[in-house]
């Protein structure tokens, strides 16, 4: 993976950037991803976001390698805090778990003015981060699935308007993806066929061994889950 060729995770997110975009990559890594968009048309300027210092180092190397200084600067701070308020109106945030994208979007809600779109991909908890786009007006109006090398990853994509508009089954969808759902293809029931599996497993282990309220709210959340995947897939 370099800046002209992205994985297929990182390639479908770049897919979303609408061209002329001012681009924030958060948790930007080597930076491959905002060079990416900025050699190939998608943004005319970035900020590359990293909160360590030796992904840190990668990127300044990398986007002085591939004479983008002047056009994406790299930044380090904890999430959405190494950009201004209406400074970019673009957002992605690939490769962490849902529970943290939530908490970063929350955590810089100021600095989401003048941001018309965030690109999202969980890495685990997309539920996570569709809840809270639900819980501050952000409408989802796309999602992809892929598998690649052994990992299946969601992208969700999101923009300001009617946020409960992509929803028809609610709880199920925010689960499994409004638009995810609808599209039904292979990787998605591998995906919850997988997950089915792996719960009932659990609740039945749980059954079996936990005496503790705690498991049997854990069982008793795993079981309502496992509801709603097998009520909505055919």
């Amino acid at each position: 993976m370099n800046e002209y060729r992205l994985s297929k995770r990182l390639e479908t997110v770049a897919s979303f950037i609408p061209r002329g975009a001012v681009l924030a990559d958060i948790g930007s890594d080597h930076a491959y991803l905002p060079c990416y968009a900025c050699l190939h048309g998608y943004a005319t300027k970035a900020v590359a976001g990293e909160v360590a210092d030796g992904p840190l180092r990668s990127a300044r190397q990398q986007v002085e390698t591939c004479g983008l200084s002047d056009r994406i600067s790299v930044r380090k701070g904890d999430g959405l805090s190494v950009i201004a308020p209406r400074e970019v109106d673009c957002i992605t945030i690939a490769g962490m778990g849902g529970a943290l994208i939530a908490r970063i979007l929350s955590d810089g809600k100021e600095k989401l003015s003048g941001v018309k779109r965030l690109i999202l991909q969980p890495n685990v908890g997309a539920e996570r981060v569709r809840r809270w786009l639900l819980e501050h007006d952000w409408e989802l109006i796309a999602e992809r699935i892929l598998e690649e090398d052994g990992h299946i990853y969601e992208v969700l994509v999101a923009e300001r308007g009617e946020a409960e508009r992509p929803y028809r089954h609610l709880e199920a969808e925010l689960l499994l993806g409004p638009f995810l759902l609808r599209e039904n293809n292979d990787v998605f029931r591998e995906k919850w066929q997988q997950e089915l599996r792996h719960w009932k497993q659990i609740a039945a282990d749980l059954a079996a061994n936990g005496q503790s309220e705690a498991a049997a709210r854990k069982r008793r959340e795993l079981e309502r889950k496992i509801r709603l995947v097998e009520e909505v897939l055919p």
